[in-house]
């Protein structure tokens, strides 16, 4: 298909852009700079682009330093993209200019076209749109706002889920005792609720880790401008354009108290992604209990069932796998790459800059967002609907020979001992084998060894 061309200019000169493009010049340019992966910025990232340009188009407003008549204009057109509207004009790749001067241009240049429409004149993406800004605050003010807005909209609640989630099956499953396991070996008794509320706390732990990074997340770089001097910019811009952006994107941010900070490090954004990373790990130890539990059905554990969601072979019929809590492991594993990718780019703060800003905010909001996805279908498809089998934890549980650790107090540790050796020798239930080896009745000892009551802990007697 023959493309129509149009010519832009720029301060270095002529280019070719596609006729039907709302992007410019230095948008083509970095198009043609960059043909690196095929990955362009996130969605999210985008519509928090629009809404850092849209605040900074209102406060100039509030300031009396834009044209009315442009300054809503400029408004109404981020208010387009943040309502997903010409997504499709952003067509940077991750790996550009490590400012992310290419995107913020692509965000000017767009806007720029669309406010030249509606407000009848020529709106200048550098004069206009980005008046009182520069790449070097507008894009790390962009991460912070992306990341804010995609952990309150989509992986806080998710978490909320899958937490409500694991306290509904406790309620409904928690009563039963299993065999708990310390290095995959048989151990003392627990029951699902124990196994399933440790699950649940280690998210919530997981939860707070998040809320309070996002309080210095919270905590803006824009007005820092170029350097962090916040040359070109009112000094009043800084707190105007954190009041706009929180009324318009109805979450609290404030102006940081040392733009040079904000500039120069992405400190916030490398303990936000620890803290993703620590969720992460929660969930990759939940997916492997999951498959686990589930493993068999004959020759694994067979604790329980989960939901049959598709055929789990090509060439064995009927065999069925444990595929959400796969996925989630996959994620687990990814999440944690990510966070890698975005320690070693936090290190990129050379003098007053980072300049690995594009590839941080890609990997950050790919982790919120798969994250995000997988907690919910970990509640829905995995935890929800998984079925116990009884009968398989009460044979185990018959013949666990560690419950003789309850006799430790009354018999001794190596007469005990001796009652598990020999159980586990003959396959016999332990209650069998200790009162052979005891002169404890088997009433007494039904008591003392009852899985029940050895769940709650304390000592026998």
């Amino acid at each position: 298909m023959t493309i129509s061309y149009r010519i832009e200019k720029d301060s270095m000169g002529e280019v070719n852009v596609p006729k039907d493009a709302l992007y410019q010049a230095q948008t083509q340019r970095a198009v043609n700079n960059f043909p690196v992966s095929g990955l362009t910025m996130p969605v999210q990232f985008i519509k928090a682009l629009a809404f850092v340009k849209q605040a900074a188009a209102r406060s100039n407003l509030d300031l009396e330093l834009l044209d009315s008549d442009i300054a809503h204009a400029i408004i109404d057109s981020c208010q387009e993209i943040i309502d997903g509207h010409h997504l499709d004009q952003f067509p940077i790749d991750v790996f550009q200019t490590g400012s992310g001067t290419s995107s913020n241009m692509n965000a000017n240049e767009v806007i720029a076209t669309l406010a030249s429409k509606r407000a009848g004149q020529v709106v200048s993406p550098n004069d206009h749109v980005n008046m009182g800004q520069s790449s070097n605050d507008v894009i790390p003010t962009t991460i912070q706002v992306s990341a804010a807005l995609a952990c309150h909209e989509q992986l806080l609640p998710a978490m909320a889920h899958i937490c409500h989630t694991l306290d509904e099956k406790a309620s409904a499953v928690g009563h039963i005792v299993k065999t708990g396991r310390t290095h995959l070996m048989d151990a003392m008794p627990v029951t699902l609720a124990q196994e399933l509320l440790g699950w649940k706390t280690q998210l919530e732990k997981a939860r707070l880790g998040i809320l309070h990074s996002l309080d210095n997340v919270s905590a803006l770089a824009q007005g820092g401008t170029a350097v962090g001097t916040g040359i070109n910019a009112d000094p009043a811009f800084a707190a105007v354009f954190a009041n706009n952006l929180s009324v318009s994107a109805e979450i609290p941010f404030t102006s940081s108290d040392n733009f040079f900070y904000n500039l120069s490090s992405q400190d916030a954004i490398v303990s936000l992604s620890g803290q993703l990373k620590t969720a992460a790990v929660a969930m990759m130890k939940i997916a492997n209990d999951l498959r686990w539990m589930n493993s068999g059905p004959l020759a694994g554990l067979g604790e329980i069932e989960l939901e049959a969601l598709q055929p789990g072979s090509s060439i064995m019929p009927g065999k069925v796998n444990p595929v959400i809590p796969e996925a989630a492991a996959m994620v687990s594993a990814q999440v944690i790459g990510n966070d890698s990718t975005i320690t070693v780019a936090g290190q990129s703060g050379n003098f007053q800059l980072n300049v690995m800003l594009p590839v941080i905010a890609y990997n950050l909001l790919q982790s919120i967002e798969l994250l995000s996805n997988t907690f919910n279908l970990l509640a829905d498809k995995a935890i929800a609907s998984f079925n116990v089998r009884e009968d398989k934890l009460q044979e185990a549980l018959a013949k666990n020979p560690i419950l003789v650790t309850a006799l430790n107090p009354v018999i001794g540790y190596l007469k005990a001992a001796e009652i598990a050796k020999k159980a586990y020798k003959e396959n016999r239930d332990i209650l069998d084998v200790a009162e052979e080896e005891t002169d404890l009745s088997r009433q007494e000892l039904e008591r003392l060894l009852d899985p029940q009551k050895l769940t709650t802990g304390g000592v026998a007697h």
